[in-house]
């Protein structure tokens, strides 16, 4: 499948503006997080961009790009104003397509699955004579995330989890329009687990209580701290999105002790690849800096910008977050590389005499960190939203390690098993996690 996409605007044409906002700015970091998410998790896609950076292309430019490349789709990504007032999701096909068309099937299943996740009132489904609708030679759609002029739309705007959804919503519509089939290693599963007991009986009586109002339950048995517990699993989806409304139906009846379990059989390697660098991160910045300062009380509190800027590069920022762990030494700075250096991945460090990079504050140590990674895992132009703060991004043989396991050899020396040290940090970094979400469920049961 391939799938022109094209983020509106750019350059000198900033599109609409509003509570602080610019919407080329909005629609370009939305199509980024959609591209990462089909190339990481899909088979057989092949995107192009009108633009991947802030650069400006006219309305006859991207449609001909797509044209001339025969793309199978032509998505455009917009945010809208009017007044201040008016506020929801919308979504347009050309004016002269009847609602029998396939373009009108395609549109209806992207707007059912965007506005599952949007938050958003549902404007509907329209149509109009924009040129992009009007001269793409395949089937295409453009969608209106929402009015940046008005304050309550715009705040969701800025919220970077909020545009992660946007852009998850766009992708679940186009897997069910093209049939768009997994990749082996796409993805964790997340569980719904709706109560956990000491006592078979109590939780058999929870099951019954989800089916007789048509959620389907069962009861598995799980070993915490050295004690066996039945949980109630309420479901295991593949999209968190998904899980959370499951989550939101079990709370409006009345049930407050559930959380969300990410499988831990997704950190096992694949047979050829490996654990992918590239991915969505699932571990909260919250459970990350608690992690660590559990074994060092003075590490700074950075998980929350391996979560926004792992979001940009489309990179697993959690597993980043592992590895500068296990560089640092838990942020002890116990090798050549100093805390003031902000250099969370050992950077250019080769010894006592050269200790490597230094950045000016904690979030470029980041950034360059994820540059860094994604030179080795991607072929595709780096984003620019943010400065290049890689000093060797340049030296690296693009996409040359894809996976963690990829790095062996290449970002230590021998390093023949540095990927697995980092994935095993990582895997320390769930149990973790799952053990303080039991102590959250057991404080809430007493």
């Amino acid at each position: 499948m391939k799938l022109f996409l094209d983020p509106g605007h750019g350059g000198n044409d900033s599109g609409a503006a509003g509570n602080g906002l610019l919407e080329k700015n909005i629609n370009l970091d939305i199509a980024i997080r959609l591209r990462n998410i089909l190339l990481n998790e899909y088979q057989n896609v092949e995107i192009r961009m009108s633009r991947s950076s802030d650069t400006t292309v006219s309305l006859e430019q991207r449609t001909s790009q797509a044209n001339e490349w025969n793309a199978d789709y032509f998505l455009s990504i917009h945010c809208n104003a009017f007044n201040g007032q008016a506020s929801g999701y919308e979504d347009y096909i050309y004016q002269g397509l009847p609602d029998s068309s396939k373009t009108a099937a395609y549109r209806n299943i992207m707007h059912n699955h965007v506005t599952a996740v949007h938050s958003l009132p549902d404007r509907g489904r329209k149509k109009a004579d924009f040129h992009v609708l009007r001269e793409s030679a395949m089937s295409a759609l453009l969608t209106e995330n929402g009015f940046i002029d008005n304050p309550g739309d715009a705040s969701f705007m800025a919220s970077s989890e909020w545009r992660q959804s946007v852009a998850r919503g766009h992708v679940n519509g186009l897997e069910e329009a093209f049939n768009l089939q997994h990749q082996q290693s796409a993805g964790s599963v997340y569980k719904v687990i709706a109560g956990s007991f000491e006592v078979r009986d109590n939780a058999d009586n929870r099951q019954s209580f989800f089916q007789s109002n048509g959620i389907e339950a069962v009861v598995v048995e799980a070993v915490v701290s050295n004690q066996t517990r039945y949980r109630v699993q309420t479901g295991a989806f593949k999209y968190r999105e998904n899980a959370e409304r499951r989550m939101e139906a079990i709370r409006s009846l009345g049930i407050e002790d559930a959380f969300i379990l990410v499988d831990e059989d997704t950190l096992q390697m694949e047979e050829d690849n490996g654990v992918s660098i590239l991915g969505e991160m699932v571990l909260s910045p919250h459970l990350l800096d608690q992690y660590v300062k559990s074994i060092n009380d003075q590490a700074p509190e950075i998980g929350v910008y391996y979560l926004e800027y792992g979001a940009y590069y489309g990179i697993r920022g959690d597993i980043a977050f592992a590895q500068a762990l296990h560089e640092t030494d838990y942020f002890r700075f116990t090798g050549v590389v100093q805390p003031e250096q902000n250099n969370y991945g050992g950077l250019g460090a080769t010894g006592p005499d050269n200790p490597g990079d230094s950045f000016d504050k904690p979030e470029d140590g980041v950034i360059a960190h994820l540059q860094h990674l994604y030179a080795y895992a991607s072929t595709s132009d780096l984003p620019s939203a943010y400065p290049l703060l890689d000093s060797r991004f340049e030296l690296i043989k693009r996409g040359s390690a894809p996976s963690w396991t990829g790095l062996n050899g290449k970002w230590a020396v021998p390093g023949s098993d540095y990927g697995q040290l980092i994935l095993n940090v990582y895997e320390r970094l769930i149990k973790f996690s799952r053990n303080t979400m039991e102590d959250v469920l057991e404080n809430i049961k007493t």
